[in-house]
């Protein structure tokens, strides 16, 4: 089966789903704002958006563009938008703040959030890291997962941190150095600028287990307005996979629109990334598909960043996110027929 046939086979069966449903009923118009610059890390969403799926579901999806001091989640919060992209601990920090916001889906099951090192200086595991004289870090990054890996591995140190600033060059110039990355995203720059490949350590792969990429909506909404959030939901579902194993290139030309600067060979090297170290697919997802959520993660993942410091253990957990929407194997025989063609 080929990649476009394997994609209009997913659309056709939505289609069909729906016809009961949408019918001939108006859209209903929804804004998603992501957490930054549009790539192909967002690609499932503007996929659902090109090739007709949101609609199919009775949506008309705006998708706003996140980027440096995004003000997406003051607007989910407003009520402005009605779903953003958002993380685990982003919703962990929502409850702690009476916030009224909850997870409704979880796109990425890896963070993509990664260490790098230069080769060829005896880093071979994650515990090397701690070796090094310098990482520069984010100040999120620090205040979060590297408290983490403070309380997880012996070694590392407060003395090592210094700021990142999304500039590789302190890092290429220094071999005693680290640095924070996405997977997908700044060892292709690091290549390109340095010619060389750095060490990347995904974190997620080492017992970091919180989710990326999740759909985060109003509480408001997914108690008066449940189907809705399904639909929105389900459609996000069926984007990704589309996007990661069907024919992608209307979704990527909105990625380009929105942002001139993504270019098609970071748009490949993100795709093939995300599969490489299975962000999308894995654990959990393979069996019950894309998006889905467990008590058991979230539950861990808390404990974890209560250990660290990071969070309090008083926390209402219930309150950060719902399974109700996902886990229920959407897309998983389209997906099981593709692995076997």
């Amino acid at each position: 089966m080929s990649e476009r046939r394997i994609a209009g086979g997913v659309l056709c069966s939505a289609a069909m789903a729906l016809a009961t449903t949408t019918g001939a009923h108006a859209l209903d118009e929804v804004s998603m704002g992501t957490g930054w610059l549009a790539q192909a890390e967002h690609g499932g969403f503007y996929q659902a958006v090109a090739d007709g799926t949101y609609e199919k579901y009775g949506l008309k999806v705006t998708i706003l563009m996140g980027g440096p001091q995004s003000p997406n989640r003051a607007r989910l919060i407003a009520g402005q938008v009605q779903f953003i992209q958002g993380s685990t601990l982003g919703a962990l920090d929502a409850v702690a703040n009476d916030i009224p916001t909850t997870t409704v889906a979880a796109i990425f099951q890896k963070d993509p959030q990664a260490l790098l090192a230069h080769p060829g200086t005896g880093i071979e595991t994650i515990a090397d890291l701690a070796k090094l004289e310098t990482i520069f870090l984010g100040g999120d990054g620090y205040d979060t997962f590297f408290r983490w890996l403070k309380a997880t591995y012996p070694g590392f140190q407060d003395s090592q941190y210094k700021p990142y600033t999304y500039n590789p060059a302190p890092f290429i110039a220094d071999p005693k150095s680290g640095q924070q990355a996405y997977i997908t995203s700044e060892p292709l720059n690091i290549r390109k600028q340095a010619g060389w490949e750095p060490q990347a350590f995904l974190l997620a792969d080492y017992g970091y287990t919180g989710y990326a990429t999740t759909i985060e909506t109003q509480v408001d909404l997914v108690e008066n307005k449940p189907d809705l959030v399904k639909r929105f939901v389900e459609a996000s579902i069926i984007g990704w996979y589309n996007y990661l194993y069907g024919d992608n290139a209307a979704a990527n030309e909105l990625i380009k629109k929105d942002n001139p600067e993504m270019t098609d060979e970071q748009i490949d090297y993100s795709i093939a990334q995300m599969k490489k170290y299975e962000i999308v697919l894995a654990g959990d997802a393979r069996e019950k598909g894309i998006g889905c959520m467990t008590d058991e993660r979230y539950a861990g993942f808390y404990k974890a960043m209560v250990d660290a410091g990071v969070l309090d253990g008083t926390l209402d957990l219930s309150k950060a996110y719902t399974t109700e929407f996902v886990c229920k194997g959407l897309g998983m025989d389209l997906y099981k027929d593709m692995a076997a063609n």
